[in-house]
């Protein structure tokens, strides 16, 4: 298939889920969503890429028509979590391009296939709360499950404008940080100083566990996680066998064909 490129640079919605599962073919989306989840740190982890190989939940060809990713976020308006003096007022939010790519399956279980596309859009992500009184370790707490986290999450929502696969592929979500990404950002833009740093550099990919949190369709290759990073090119590592399998937490949509 040939290889399309789009950037969309219009802010999409952060936490829009679009509503239904009608035309779910994966999903390890938790539902209702989690204020929190263990995640994939691109910046601790100097991390260019990272994604999952997956088979939908039927065998035929499909039009991939959205994509959402969960992500956690970390950052704060002013101060930092890792500080513990993190203070964000309501809604407060930074703006930052996000990659999604869609491979052909591999034929050796290290490398992706051929790239099928890749969307890049401009989202608007929400800094996590403010440090609360009732949290230890400047942690903010969340009134509905009555517990305290360091990441907030939310979902991004890719459109992908009824892209033609297969009934396999591999998603890799990318992005840039400070130090790290395909492209890093360096240290000369304001926010690198700014006493709560960039936004970017404490995002995070949301983590599911691969295959409890799996709804629909499933992982080409239990037990893989792929990932790029700093000194590799993409390909995949195993988390070993005595620990659980993470995936990225994604949700395709198709429609019917």
């Amino acid at each position: 298939m040939a290889l399309a490129s789009v950037t969309l640079l219009s802010p999409a919605i952060a936490d829009s889920d679009e509503g239904n599962n009608s035309g779910v073919i994966y999903n390890s989306v938790i539902t209702p969503l989690p204020a929190n989840l263990a995640s994939m740190a691109f910046a601790a982890n100097s991390i260019r890429e990272f994604g999952n190989a997956v088979k939908f939940s039927s065998t035929k060809d499909h039009n991939l028509s959205k994509v959402i990713v969960s992500m956690s976020s970390w950052g704060c308006e002013f101060g930092r979590w890792n500080l513990h003096n993190c203070v964000t007022s309501d809604k407060a939010s930074f703006e930052h391009p996000i990659t999604l790519n869609v491979y052909n399956p591999s034929s050796d279980g290290i490398n992706p296939g051929a790239k099928i596309v890749s969307v890049t859009q401009t989202f608007s992500i929400k800094f996590r709360p403010s440090a609360s009184t009732k949290c230890t370790l400047g942690r903010w707490y969340d009134n509905v499950t009555k517990n305290c986290y360091n990441g907030h999450l939310q979902n991004i929502t890719f459109d992908l404008k009824n892209v033609q696969v297969g009934s396999e592929v591999i998603f890799g979500v990318a992005y840039n940080t400070s130090h790290h990404g395909y492209a890093p950002i360096g240290q000369s833009a304001s926010c690198y100083t700014a006493s709560a740093g960039c936004g970017y550099d404490s995002l995070n990919v949301g983590l599911s566990q691969d295959p409890t949190d799996i709804t629909r369709g499933s992982s080409t290759v239990a037990g893989k996680l792929w990932r790029a990073t700093a000194s590799a090119t993409f390909r995949a590592i195993s988390f070993g066998a005595s620990s659980p399998w993470y995936v990225p937490s994604i949700k395709v949509f198709a429609n019917q064909k």
